[in-house]
């Protein structure tokens, strides 16, 4: 089944009024989740929260840069997805679940090693249960890079990547000009908090935590700290090796890409073209809905769409996966 176009609520037409009412909004009664937390490899861990559910199915979700379980668009989803019948997991990256991470490593853009770590150990205790799995933004790129380097070998069965920064430099450009800077300003300086709180649960940091404080775009704080804490020869080689978009025509695994053309993060370019996806995947382009927004119906009572088409492409995907394409 392919998902119905999307069409903007009434008075909330326009990139930013999308991104900025979808976060104010806020993302509805927290589910009940339970609370777990998965001791990693490397010593550090990652938070997860699940939801059972009343079929034999789970879908993991991965938030976007700095997101949380209670970021907005989290909760909405993770409900319609369990009314579906569907088990689910939440996965906070490194550091995000509210307790800094005992590493001086922290999560990227790129980082596909605590998603194989989840996914596997959901595997080893469910070996029977099919799998999905649902990205936003930074989580999107993660999963679909992911995708990319496992090829046939992973135990996905179907895939969604919501408002990706599939070029990350591209990304940090765009962000970096016009009102797209507010959003930059209040990521950076979450993120500055995060390192610093890293810190001092550490005792230090090896970084320059003077360049931190006086990082005000995204590519020099990536250049000072988030290069250099997890391998990258500089924020060019991050930018580089931690993009989705070189993996994208490596993809076998059915997925959907739901993208805005006018995305204030994602530019200039905000969606690859047919040829260069794999051959099962999908691409929903809408002109409008922002990041991360898209908001039907009107702007006094704004509806949420994702939660609505999303649990229908991953049913179908699930319930039998071998009859999409």
């Amino acid at each position: 089944m392919s998902i119905p176009a999307f069409e903007p609520a009434t008075g909330l037409r326009g990139p930013h009024r999308q991104t900025l009412a979808a976060w104010l909004i806020g993302g509805g009664p927290r589910p009940a989740w339970r609370p777990e937390r998965l001791e990693l490899d490397d010593g550090d861990f990652v938070d997860l929260a699940h939801l059972p559910g009343t079929g034999t199915t789970r879908v993991c979700i991965f938030h976007g840069l700095e997101g949380c379980i209670d970021s907005h668009y989290v909760g909405a989803l993770a409900a319609a997805l369990n009314r579906h019948g569907h088990a689910v997991t939440f996965m906070h990256f490194r550091g995000c679940g509210g307790e800094p991470n005992r590493l001086p490593r922290a999560y990227h853009s790129g980082d596909t090693g605590d998603i194989d770590a989840l996914l596997s150990t959901l595997c080893a205790r469910e070996p029977a249960v099919p799998m999905a799995a649902v990205g936003f933004s930074l989580g999107g790129n993660a999963l679909l890079k992911y995708l990319g380097e496992r090829g046939d070998a992973l135990p996905l069965a179907a895939a969604v990547a919501v408002s990706v920064p599939f070029d990350l430099a591209a990304c940090a450009e765009r962000i970096n000009r016009g009102f797209s800077r507010v959003y930059q300003r209040w990521l950076i300086d979450r993120m500055k908090r995060s390192t610093h709180a890293r810190a001092r649960r550490l005792g230090g940091l090896p970084v320059d935590l003077t360049a931190v404080d006086q990082a005000r775009t995204f590519r020099e704080f990536d250049d000072c700290v988030t290069a250099p804490l997890h391998g990258f020869d500089g924020v060019d080689d991050y930018y580089a090796r931690a993009s989705s978009a070189p993996w994208l025509g490596r993809i076998t695994t059915p997925t959907l890409l739901i993208q805005a053309l006018d995305d204030p993060f994602v530019g200039p370019e905000p969606v690859p073209e047919a040829a260069e996806v794999g051959p099962r995947t999908e691409r929903a382009i809408s002109p409008h809905g922002g990041h991360v927004g898209f908001l039907s119906g009107t702007a006094v009572r704004p509806g949420r769409w994702l939660p609505r088409v999303i649990p229908d492409w991953v049913d179908a995907r699930l319930t039998d996966p071998k009859a999409h394409p």
